[in-house]
């Protein structure tokens, strides 16, 4: 079972940056992916970023050159860095780690609590 816990969130002006934290807690080995998903108010849960255990990423096209997806192995813990925030970033922000299970396409998926995020002027 693995545990994740997202810090961070906040109220902030347009323009403005935040650092969204996901603390990693249980069994970690094994997981391939990490992520960071976003569900704005009245609207289907999204992707925004995600890392791979080789530090691939993957950004959506919305927030491309704005935000960084980082990890830091040693501390357990994923970030997600935001900048040049706009409203419609508005959202709470999920983290989300996946294990694969071999063989196949099957994996284990586990989900944070989950951070608000809201950008205002």
């Amino acid at each position: 079972q693995v545990r994740l816990v997202e810090f961070g969130g906040g109220l902030v002006h347009p323009g403005e940056s935040l650092r969204l934290s996901c603390e990693a807690s249980g069994t970690i080995i094994g997981i391939r992916t990490w992520g960071w998903y976003r569900q704005p108010p009245g609207k289907q849960r999204e992707l925004v970023a995600t890392i791979t255990s080789g530090e691939g990423t993957n950004y959506a096209d919305s927030v491309k050159e704005r935000f960084t997806i980082s990890r830091d192995s040693a501390k357990n813990t994923v970030y997600l860095q935001m900048n040049s925030l706009k409203p419609e970033d508005t959202a709470v922000y999920y983290c989300k780690a996946e294990r694969p299970i071999p063989p196949g396409p099957r994996k284990v998926e586990y989900w944070g609590q989950g951070t608000q995020v809201t950008v205002s002027s």
